[in-house]
């Protein structure tokens, strides 16, 4: 199986923030700075009940701890460089890191939900042939602090009334790769003293790593696990998916049963239409084979072009047939309505597009927090 990027120490990211901490985590250095350990409680909950953005807002705690924090314990790393607005509410965000790299992430209204897709990794490693987001290769880990720091970006958009409620690991980079930051992130974004939003609402996306799919099973997390599958054939999918070549379909699904026996929660495939190459009757018949004897949804999806690339959107026909062919043998199938088309939908055009592009009069400004 291919050996996870997160082993290659030129990858790993800078040094971490303050949300890469927990309670016990920050009293420790705390306690190594000769500060009491509620100093450690009374941070969190400024960064994460009241949502200050800056140390100063910290009123309770003395000024020489305030101007040490802000100097050796950074709170936001990240500088808004570029953001989008779709005609449906979907804002995407480019988000620079102190190191410079780039990394998206995107808050998805819908009705009274309020979603963020958070980035993972700078750049991807799987290298899907049809995708963005892996132009150009892995560049970096993200920390589990500066994964956090995108659901706070997000939830920094919503309004009272509509709080930041579901978070969902599908936006740059392989999850899965980056193992211990992501469930790091989780926890913290769990956790009653952190984001606080509930493990059911929290989804990690995986291109399909069995031995991470089980460890992950083996958290004690009632997170949802999404598989994205792509193809009905281990054959197409290597084609599809490079990293598949040492992966089969049956391994999957033997892990993604796994997840389910621990959990007790239904693992999501996630399945991209590419027209005229993965779209027929004849893959949703082989598709169905594979899954109908396992307790899971599926989600299909239109595939949003990418510039440069020669793969097209499928016509709302065929989505309509293989969506049917599928509920015909007895499949839960969910049709993913596009979000944010008109705003570089695919994940990493936006990265992409800032990366090519020499800035104009049009880009938005950097913005602190």
């Amino acid at each position: 199986m291919t050996k996870p990027a997160s082993s290659d120490k030129s990858l790993v990211g800078p040094a971490k923030g303050v949300f890469h901490y927990g309670p016990e985590s920050l009293k420790a250095l705390f306690q190594a700075w000769n500060q009491p350990p509620f100093r450690a409680v009374q941070v969190l909950e400024w960064v994460y009940q009241h949502g200050a953005t800056d140390y100063e807002a910290m009123s309770n705690l003395p000024k020489a701890l305030r101007s040490r924090l802000a100097e050796e314990l950074p709170l936001y790393e990240s500088n808004i460089v570029a953001k989008q607005v779709s005609e449906d509410g979907t804002v995407k965000m480019l988000l620079s890191w102190r190191d410079g790299a780039t990394s998206e992430c995107v808050l998805i209204p819908k009705e009274r939900r309020r979603t963020v897709c958070v980035s993972t990794q700078v750049g991807c490693p799987v290298g899907c042939v049809f995708c963005a987001s892996g132009i150009g290769g892995l560049k970096r880990q993200l920390t589990a602090g500066q994964i956090v720091e995108q659901t706070l970006r997000a939830r920094q958009l919503c309004q009272d009334q509509d709080r930041l409620s579901n978070v969902v690991f599908m936006g740059l980079g392989e999850p899965l790769a980056n193992y211990d930051a992501t469930v790091h992130a989780v926890r913290t974004i769990n956790a009653d003293w952190g984001v606080g939003i509930g493990a059911r609402k929290i989804t990690i996306s995986t291109v399909g790593l069995p031995t991470q799919m089980r460890r992950l099973a083996d958290e004690g997390l009632q997170v949802t696990l999404a598989l994205s599958l792509h193809a009905p054939t281990d054959e197409l999918r290597r084609v599809l998916i490079p990293w598949s070549k040492r992966v089969t379909i049956k391994a999957l699904i033997e892990a993604a049963e796994y997840y389910f026996k621990q959990t007790g929660r239904e693992v999501t495939l996630e399945y991209v239409l590419l027209g005229g190459v993965n779209d027929s009757t004849t893959h949703a018949h082989k598709l169905s084979d594979i899954v109908r004897k396992m307790r899971n949804n599926i989600n299909i999806l239109a595939y949003n072009p990418v510039e440069g690339l020669s793969y097209e959107r499928p016509t709302a026909l065929s989505v309509q047939n293989f969506a049917s062919t599928l509920r015909s043998r007895g499949i839960n199938v969910n049709v993913r309505r596009s979000r944010g088309r008109d705003i570089d939908a695919a994940c990493g055009q936006l990265r992409r597009r800032r990366n090519q592009a020499p800035r104009d009069a049009n880009s938005a400004a950097p913005q602190k927090p």
